[in-house]
Order: structure tokens, then sequence, then C-alpha cells
């Protein structure tokens, strides 16, 4: 078995790591410049804002306290991201990073209702620490 673990609004949610007074509320993370939005919290997407909207559009929302847009923290994001990967470990026998919030994890020796539970069990400790949102899918490996 393999799986597939993929962090939810990965850059937003390392940002909600260190701010918990941003969780629930529209939130964009922006380019490295800071002319667009790379990343968006559901509660932004339910704006209406979309990827790659130019950020200047949106700073009368900013002003206004609105929306929060930030700018990248790509050092944060990366040691979040082995963080993440450290987790995964303790759970799997290979993790194999694909970008930086998403990685594939090697499964073996489980039953079904095993791979389920143990996927749950993955889930919430990613959830606890470091504190990210994951989705995890699971499937038999191709031959």
């Amino acid at each position: 078995m393999i799986g597939l673990v993929d962090c939810n609004s990965f850059y937003v949610g390392c940002e909600r790591v260190f701010r918990p007074d941003l969780v629930g509320r529209p939130v964009g993370v922006m380019s490295n410049n800071n002319g667009c939005v790379i990343a968006l919290s559901n509660e932004l997407k339910a704006t209406g804002i979309t990827m790659g909207t130019p950020a200047i559009e949106n700073q009368h929302l900013v002003r206004q306290g609105r929306i929060h847009l930030l700018s990248s923290n790509y050092k944060l994001f990366g040691d979040i991201s082995q963080c993440v990967q450290s987790v995964l470990e303790e759970f799997s026998p290979g993790v194999e990073p694909y970008s930086i919030d998403e990685m594939v994890d090697r499964f073996g020796g489980f039953t079904p209702d095993q791979m389920l539970e143990h996927a749950r069990q993955l889930h919430d400790r990613v959830r606890q620490y470091p504190g990210i949102s994951v989705c995890v899918g699971v499937a038999p490996r191709a031959p």
C-alpha cells in the first residue's frame, strides 16, 4: 500500500500555526514580491478571490480588516514541511517528498481496516504536531 499525504492550504496553515488569531478568518499568502495571491484559506476562497489575483486589487479589503494577506515565508514553510515529514516517518518505513506540501508514504502489512486506522492516526498526529491539516489517501501499490 502507498499513501499520499497532502497538506491542506499549506502556506496558510503554516502561518496559522504561529498566528492562531487567523484561524477561521480569510487569509492569503502572496508571491515572492507580494505581487499576487498564491495560497488561499477556504474562507478567502469564499470571498471570490482566486489564485493569482493581484494583491493590489484587494488592498482596500486588507485596510478594512476584512481579509489578511501575508508575505511568503519560505524558511518557515520549509521547516514545517520537514516537521510533517518527520511525523510521517514515524508511521512509514519510507517517505518520499513530492513537493513541499505532498509526500508519498510506503505502507505495508496492513489489512484494509488496519490501514484506515493507521491513516487516521497519521492524520491526527500531523494535526496535533506540527499543527497542519492534511488529507491522507491510500491505495494499493502498482505492480
